[in-house]
């Protein structure tokens, strides 16, 4: 007499209860007893040839028994290791488990980030966020800008659970939805982040979806905010309440000639026009980068140097300015500062870290762009030696009070007199 595991015992159980006094079901009756308890199909049934009556049929191991805990318990004493071995069997998770786990599992609510400074579409993107209906965006500019992290941090503000997915040029519908992966030795159905975001009420996001070929075409009813089909399970998944999808690129799914954005594609026109609002994200104003740069220096323990993160900001801002009148190739971004101020904190000089976030680009752009640094930053630390300087001429300078008239008598009437045109 063999054992079943605790999956298997649980669909024979459903099983029998649901066809009482059958001993052999359809495939049909197998993904309607599936389906009606929210189980996965039973490959170790389907898949086993001492279970198949003939094409489509299956027999139920009925003449089986479960592993009963408390049997086993009582055992101990007279055979230790066999008891060891059949302890494991009952109490020991599968992989199966844990992927049911992650469907109720923990909450995937994003932590807030003490270093975010909301900027551009942050506002909009959280009114979408809390409305809670069904309404997708497709975020769009160039790399480094934020897109996701504002994403991320509206469902943090709003107490949204989050499911971040990035599209690869290998993307496709089993990635997606989800499919059949080899547990502990049993093939079982695991849904994909879409499916499980759908089924959680969460929020989806697309990350650098132009990146996507065809094969996202399966996300067409996801994008209408309609039911799925799963054709591997042959089931249907409706999206929870909540349910939202936004989606990130760094162009508007029309293709890159620039050739900044390799692998980038020209996107389906349905696929794009069942997609409510797009948002140009650009990078934040001057002011609200020197608060996240400040904010980042602060959060590796750097303080005193706010003028390196005035020169930081003032020096990719020139540099953007120069891309966009379309005289120069590249940018920095404000990633690349946060970059800079992570490498501050590791050497400690400013120009050095500089240099060293600047090597991704060619040596004629990586001097110029260092040169250009120089400048800035000896600006800016003059500035901060005059302001100084200033501040200490003003704090040594003798008040009203203290100012006399030369040759002037000092008695409290003369004075008087000599102070009071002051």
């Amino acid at each position: 007499m063999s054992t079943l595991t605790r999956l298997q015992q649980q669909f024979v159980d459903a099983a029998t209860a649901a066809y009482p006094n059958r001993t052999d079901l359809t495939m049909q009756e197998v993904l309607a007893v599936c389906k009606t308890n929210g189980l996965n199909l039973p490959q170790w049934l389907t898949n086993d040839k001492q279970h198949r009556v003939k094409r489509g049929v299956y027999r139920l191991p009925l003449g089986t028994t479960k592993t009963d805990t408390k049997t086993v318990t009582a055992a101990v004493a007279t055979a230790p290791k066999t008891v060891t071995a059949a302890v494991a069997e009952v109490t020991k998770p599968t992989a199966a488990d844990a992927a049911l786990a992650f469907m109720g599992g923990a909450s995937l609510i994003p932590a807030k980030l003490p270093t975010y400074v909301p900027f551009g579409a942050h506002a909009d993107l959280t009114r979408v966020v809390k409305s809670r209906r069904f309404y997708p965006v497709y975020i769009t500019g160039l790399s480094g800008n934020g897109k996701t992290t504002t994403v991320e941090q509206a469902c943090a503000e709003n107490g949204r659970e989050f499911f971040r997915v990035n599209i690869t040029p290998e993307t496709c519908e089993d990635d997606l939805l989800g499919g059949f992966r080899l547990v502990n030795g049993e093939t079982v159905w695991v849904d994909g982040p879409v499916v499980v975001a759908m089924k959680r009420g969460g929020i989806l996001l697309l990350d650098e979806i132009d990146l996507g070929t065809i094969k996202v075409m399966c996300l067409q009813p996801v994008l209408e905010g309609k039911r799925v089909f799963i054709k591997k399970t042959n089931t249907w998944v409706a999206p929870a309440d909540g349910f939202n999808v936004i989606a990130t690129g760094n162009t508007k799914g029309r293709g890159d000639d620039t050739g900044k954005f390799v692998g980038t594609n020209c996107m389906n026109e349905a696929f794009l026009d069942r997609i409510g609002e797009t948002v140009e994200q650009d990078y934040p104003p001057e002011a609200t980068e020197v608060k996240i740069v400040n904010a980042n220096l602060a959060a590796v323990g750097v303080t005193g140097q706010e003028t390196f993160a005035t020169a930081l900001v003032k020096w990719a801002a020139s540099i953007r300015k120069t891309f966009a009148e379309g005289e120069g190739d590249e940018v920095i971004t404000t990633r690349r500062l946060v970059q800079a101020v992570n490498a501050y904190a590791i050497y400690g000089d400013r120009l050095k870290a500089v240099e060293k976030v600047t090597t991704r680009f060619d040596p004629v752009t990586k001097a110029a762009f260092i040169d250009l640094y120089k400048k800035l930053d000896a600006e800016a630390t003059a500035a901060a030696a005059a302001e100084v300087a200033e501040a200490e001429r003003l704090a040594q300078a003798p008040t009203d009070a203290q100012v006399t008239l030369p040759n002037t008598p000092t008695t409290p009437t003369a004075t008087a007199t000599a102070v009071a045109p002051f």
